[in-house]
């Protein structure tokens, strides 16, 4: 299996390259800043130096990979995640990629039901904003594309190790959640969708 992996210097993106390459993966990290995987040198491991608002550059990385992880972070525009999708999604399509797993957030679409007052209204409806739009912009390319995929919907990132104590797919409705989940238990989810149709061209809400 070989994976590609946007947003891989992220904190969630880290976690995905690290645990596939425990499982044994071919893993291609697409960064702006080579310097910052340097920790993480494999056998297993390359390295692709790029920009993913540059959609030639996304093609050519994405050529002859199975899998495509994005997990891209907000950027200094506040648009990266939506436009960086959205070159993903082209660069799929033309190297005839079929499967993408993506990470979004807890409260997009229907999901955001089981957000608690100070998530709707402080973190996302104020401070987090532009953030939350640009998830939602993001969720739409996709769920308009003709790709294989699963969008991830974790609630807050914390630090840890794999748990698996998580829920997974509530509804809207479901209240009774801690509304934090560790990085590393989202990157373990994400991994475990490449041989699951289970969520395939679905949302999957994720939290403790």
């Amino acid at each position: 299996m070989k994976i590609i992996v946007f947003g891989a210097t992220g904190t969630v993106g880290t976690e995905i390259v690290k645990q596939a390459l425990q499982k044994g993966y071919d893993v291609t990290a697409f960064v702006r800043d080579p310097e910052k995987m340097v920790s993480l040198n494999h056998p297993n491991l390359s390295v692709y130096t790029g920009d993913v608002s540059n959609v030639e550059e996304v093609k050519r990385a994405v050529k002859n990979h199975d899998a495509i992880f994005c997990a891209l972070g907000d950027g200094r525009t506040g648009k990266i995640r939506a436009l960086g999708t959205l070159n993903i999604i082209h660069a799929m399509n033309s190297a005839a990629v079929r499967k993408l797993i993506c990470l979004s957030t807890l409260g997009i679409g229907e999901s955001y039901g089981n957000l608690n007052f100070i998530w709707k209204h402080i973190m996302f409806g104020m401070l987090l904003k532009r953030a939350f739009n640009d998830h939602k912009l993001q969720e739409e390319y996709i769920r308009n594309s003709n790709l294989d995929y699963t969008i991830v919907r974790p609630s807050a990132l914390t630090s840890g190790t794999i748990t698996n104590g998580y829920k997974i797919g509530f509804d809207e409705k479901y209240k009774k959640l801690t509304l934090k989940i560790s990085r590393a238990d989202v990157a373990d989810f994400m991994l475990r969708q490449l041989y699951s149709d289970h969520y395939l061209k679905k949302p999957v809400s994720i939290s403790n």
